[in-house]
């Protein structure tokens, strides 16, 4: 699947955005960042959007379809920041190491999730699993154009190597600590190059 199929694919839960959801978005993420998922009401968003109620609710039927279409735009900034990273790369390791990169220094240094991780951890993972795992799909999928653009002949299962990616991410972003100390890009870079590059087949 390519990167617009996936990104089509995950985006098609939500209707698109004139400027008054834009605006009321923007609100709703910056409650979200400020006070986390649960402590928001509709009324907060509300009152920083400078709207009624009732005009959020003509748009989202509730406060959980908001939530939802907020994750889902950040979502989108997301995948395409990781498309960006691994754009016109010359090799499969080259794509593993720099979509892995961009994508855990991405979700480290997004400010919704950061929020989400230290104060609400057990809210993170219904969110990523909603739409029947979507947003993890997307991203497996863009990543496993990316391998088989940079190795078009290769008949490896690239979809498994870049899910696996995702999960070795995902891993360090729910349980930091422990052996592996990757608190900078380099270091991240690096792991990437001697570990993770070695889930690719050599040829």
């Amino acid at each position: 699947m390519t990167m617009d199929a996936a990104l089509t694919g995950l985006l098609a839960a939500t209707p698109d955005t004139d400027d008054l959801d834009t605006r009321i978005l923007d609100a709703a993420l910056a409650e979200f960042e400020t006070y986390g998922l649960r402590r928001v009401s509709v009324e907060d968003v509300a009152k920083r959007a400078g709207v009624a109620r009732t005009t959020i609710y003509r748009r989202f039927t509730n406060k959980e379809q908001l939530l939802q279409a907020v994750i889902l735009r950040e979502v989108h900034r997301f995948l395409t920041a990781i498309a960006d990273a691994t754009e016109d790369l010359p090799s499969p390791e080259d794509a593993v190491v720099e979509g892995f990169v961009a994508g855990l220094q991405g979700a480290r240094t997004h400010p919704l999730m950061t929020r989400v991780l230290q104060s609400e951890p057990e809210a993170f993972l219904p969110q990523l699993s909603m739409n029947g795992g979507a947003v993890m799909v997307a991203a497996r999928d863009i990543l496993a154009d990316r391998l088989r653009r940079a190795r078009p002949d290769d008949p490896q299962d690239f979809a498994t190597v870049a899910e696996v990616l995702l999960r070795v991410a995902l891993s360090l972003l729910l349980v930091p600590g422990g052996g592996l100390t990757l608190d900078d890009e380099p270091a991240i870079r690096a792991f990437a190059r001697d570990h993770l590059t070695r889930m690719l087949h050599a040829h």
